[in-house]
């Protein structure tokens, strides 16, 4: 019998972008799954291959009635419901990134406390870490300095979800696993100009017909993006084998000049499009990339999913949902 056979499992913002691959994977090991999400980031559609198997509640994370009624009975609560934005959404709202998350993070942990769940993930973000930092990047300067201008808000409320999963793994002995996921991209991605992130954001515009392409920043700065399979696959094995409120970096080693990207993307999508770099707007941290060993380590995790490969995938799941309608 694996770890997870007939484990009841909760995972909030299960309806959405990563969440949904995660059940998906659950639902695959033999979990008894059920889903807690308010729907602003996702939709029933991304769970058609198990709707069936899986039991869902409405609610919004940061009511704490709805996070008592959701962890009740359960084994283990996998928490990646969160506000999420891109560069320009985060630069415009810290107050509403920092607020929203902090009260996720508090209500559902403290809920999972009072429900005596066993096994708790705390989904912690890459933007935790300064803007300038080691490249690949250590767990240890996750506290170092202030976190990216640019993600102020939700970088501070990911690193006090840490500090509140170490507090409670301490003083009531939960197993609790925190993990620092960086930039993930694949199907069912957020393609929301508001909200989207790189890959999507440039997906969406090419296929639009934006040309030139402006991109932000020179082009210059690099990204190691984790593909959405690989990044489900990671806080599955996260929360099974290494519950120890000790934070563990989720990424690839494949880094990638912004410039490499979007040309490679323009590329595998069979388009003609202009670039324009637009250095006069903002372009996050000059480089972001992890160290991989510790998650090598402890909890055996290595990205198998070349970019080239994954881009190729998310171009093609676009076409068919999106562009093609």
């Amino acid at each position: 019998m694996t770890f997870w056979e007939e484990k009841n499992v909760l995972v909030t913002g299960g309806v959405g972008f990563v969440g949904s691959h995660v059940v998906e994977m659950l639902v695959g090991k033999g979990a008894n799954v059920t889903v807690v999400d308010n729907f602003e980031n996702g939709s029933l559609n991304n769970l058609k291959s198990c709707r069936k198997s899986i039991e869902l509640i409405k609610g919004d994370l940061t009511d704490p009635g709805i996070c008592m009624q959701a962890s009740k009975s359960r084994d283990v609560v996998l928490n990646i419901a969160a506000r999420v934005g891109g560069i320009e959404y985060n630069r415009k709202h810290p107050g509403t990134m920092f607020t929203a998350n902090i009260l996720i993070n508090t209500q559902m942990l403290e809920a999972a406390r009072k429900n005596s769940v066993d096994r708790y993930l705390c989904v912690s973000s890459a933007c935790v870490y300064p803007r300038y930092c080691t490249i690949p990047t250590p767990e240890l300067e996750g506290f170092k300095d202030v976190p990216e201008e640019t993600n102020l808000g939700y970088g501070w409320a990911k690193r006090m979800a840490e500090v509140q999963a170490q507090c409670y793994a301490e003083e009531y002995g939960m197993k609790i696993a925190i993990v620092r996921p960086y930039n993930a991209y694949g199907p069912r991605d957020h393609f929301d100009p508001e909200k989207s992130h790189v890959i999507p954001a440039i997906i969406k515009r090419i296929f639009d017909g934006e040309d030139p392409l402006v991109v932000w920043g020179n082009g210059e700065q690099t990204r190691a993006f984790l593909y959405v399979t690989d990044f489900a696959r990671g806080l599955i094995e996260a929360a099974e084998k290494y519950p120890a409120a000790d934070p563990v970096n989720l990424g690839t080693d494949e880094e990638v000049k912004i410039r490499d990207l979007v040309e490679m993307i323009i590329k595998l999508s069979g388009k003609k499009t202009d670039i324009f770099f637009d250095t006069s707007m903002p372009a996050g941290q000059p480089r972001r990339n992890c160290d991989t060993a510790k998650a090598k380590e402890k909890i055996g995790f290595e990205a198998k999913v070349k970019l080239k490969d994954g881009l190729k995938e998310t171009i093609r799941w676009y076409k068919g949902e999106h562009a093609e309608k």
